[in-house]
C-alpha cells in the first residue's frame, strides 16, 4: 500500500508543479504528443506486419517476422521520427537481448509490475524527466489477445518451442497470461537536438 500512497503524492506534487509553471506544462504536452506519435507509429508498423504474417502462415511465420524484421522496422520508424527522438520496445522478460531495458527503464517497468500486482489500473503512459532536456515516454504493453500467447504464453506447439529455443537461447518472454504486463514502448525525446 505504501507504493500507492507514494504514487499519489508524487502525482499530486507533479500536478501542482505543472500548474504553477505554464512553460513546463507546454513542454510536457509536447513530450506527451511526441511520445504518443512515436509509440503509435511503432505499434502500428509492427502490429500490422505481425497480423499479415499470422494470416500468411500462422505463428511460425509471425515468429520468423519477429526475429528477422522487427528490429529493422523499428529502425525505419526511427528514421521517420524527428531528430532527437528514438523509439524502442523493452521488457524485463525479454526474448531478444536488444529489448533489455536500461537501468532507469527497468525501474519504471518494475514499478508498473508492482502497481499491476496491487490491482492498480496501469496508466496509458508515464513520462520520466531524465535531465533538463531529455524525457522518456513509456507506453505500457499489456497482453490483450490470445494469439499473443501462442509464442508468449505456456507454449504447447513443439515446433514453436524448438524455433524459439534455437533462435533465443536466453528467452525469458514466455508464461504470460491475458492481462499481464509484457513491457513498454519507450520514446526518448532529446529537446537539445534540433
Amino acid at each position: 500500500m505504501n507504493i500507492l500512497k507514494s504514487l499519489a503524492i508524487v502525482s499530486l506534487s507533479a500536478s501542482l508543479l505543472i500548474a504553477a509553471n505554464p512553460n513546463k506544462n507546454a513542454e510536457l504536452k509536447s513530450v506527451v504528443k511526441m511520445g504518443q506519435k512515436g509509440s503509435k507509429m511503432l505499434l502500428k508498423t509492427l502490429g500490422g506486419n505481425m497480423k499479415k504474417k499470422m494470416k500468411e502462415g500462422g505463428p511460425l511465420k509471425a515468429l520468423d517476422f519477429c526475429s528477422n524484421e522487427a528490429y529493422n522496422l523499428t529502425e525505419k520508424v526511427n528514421k521517420r521520427l524527428p531528430r532527437g527522438v528514438r523509439v524502442k520496445r523493452i521488457s524485463l522478460k525479454f526474448r531478444n537481448p536488444a529489448n533489455a531495458p536500461e537501468a532507469d527503464e527497468a525501474k519504471i517497468l518494475k514499478a508498473l509490475e508492482s502497481l499491476q500486482k496491487n490491482n492498480v489500473i496501469l496508466p496509458n503512459h508515464i513520462v520520466e524527466k531524465v535531465d533538463n532536456k531529455v524525457y522518456k515516454f513509456y507506453k505500457p504493453l499489456v497482453i490483450k489477445k490470445k494469439v499473443c500467447l501462442k509464442c508468449h504464453g505456456d507454449i504447447k506447439d513443439t515446433d514453436i518451442k524448438r524455433v524459439i529455443a534455437d533462435r533465443y537461447p536466453i528467452d525469458k518472454a514466455k508464461h504470460y497470461k491475458i492481462g499481464d504486463l509484457r513491457g513498454a514502448v519507450v520514446v526518448t525525446i532529446d529537446k537539445s537536438v534540433k
